[in-house]
């Protein structure tokens, strides 16, 4: 038996993960705008309607993620419901443990490498325990994508189960799809079949959804493609949390998730 439910929301308050959280008001609200504007860097590799407009994400937030609904509160702390993660959570076990029984195929990968790339290890580790198949593909796939240090040569990474996009120094931060495309190309080209499950975030999660694969991700309140996605029925589960805390923090998560499988 995993962490209780009552044990869950207590360390998610506790460490910030929801609750009030560090990612501010302000942020929340330009990233909401530059979605509804359709700029694809918010768009995480999805498509989303023309009905979602600014006040219509927000909408959906408030209902989903459990930020503030008020159209006049632009600056200051926002929130995520821990209820609304607990209860997103019990759906991506419930999905994750599918895949345990059925000795899935599974496609672990991550836009956020420093904080949740231990976690979906150990959920790879479980399903290599339980007889599934970890996939590995499109590693050493290269493609140009924008950083932080401006335009880089990039390329797909993979340690301990779990794909990256990594620069000259090492894995980063991203958000882009274009590594999920060329991995899924990848096994297309040497004749394997698509994953059943892609447990991811960002992009990776919003691009391999858009494919037709049933994708479960993790995003934060100030990302919320994955749950436009997750709302029109493109992404199987969308889990409200902050993705930013220290990577031993998510363990609790991972015997949770294991704990319902």
């Amino acid at each position: 038996m995993g962490p209780s439910r009552e044990d869950l929301i207590e360390h998610l308050m506790a460490t910030r993960m929801a609750g009030q959280v560090a990612t501010p008001r302000e942020n929340n609200l330009e990233h909401y705008r530059r979605l509804a504007q359709r700029e694809p860097h918010y768009m995480f590799g999805l498509n989303p309607g023309p009905q979602w407009t600014h006040d219509a994400i927000l909408d959906l937030m408030a209902r989903k993620v459990g930020v503030s609904p008020q159209l006049d509160f632009r600056f200051g702390v926002d929130t995520i419901d821990p209820e609304c993660t607990a209860a997103a959570l019990d759906r991506y076990a419930a999905r994750f443990d599918k895949a345990l029984r059925e000795k899935q195929r599974v496609f672990f990968a991550t836009g956020h490498p420093r904080t949740l790339a231990r976690l979906y290890s150990q959920l790879a580790a479980a399903l290599t325990a339980a007889g599934g198949t970890v996939i590995e593909s499109g590693v050493g796939e290269t493609y140009e994508g924008h950083t932080k240090f401006g335009r880089q040569q990039l390329e797909i990474d993979f340690f301990q189960g779990v794909h990256t996009v990594a620069d000259a120094g090492g894995s980063i931060h991203t958000h882009s799809p274009k590594a999920i495309r060329l991995a899924l190309a990848a096994l297309e080209k040497a004749g394997e079949p698509m994953p059943d499950l892609v447990v991811a975030d960002h992009g990776w999660c919003g691009g391999a959804a858009y494919a037709g694969i049933d994708a479960i991700g993790f995003a934060d309140c100030n990302d919320p493609a994955l749950f436009v996605g997750e709302e029109e029925g493109t992404v199987a589960v969308a889990v409200p949390i902050d993705d930013g805390i220290e990577p031993e923090e998510y363990d609790l998560l991972g015997r949770y998730i294991l704990g319902r499988a």
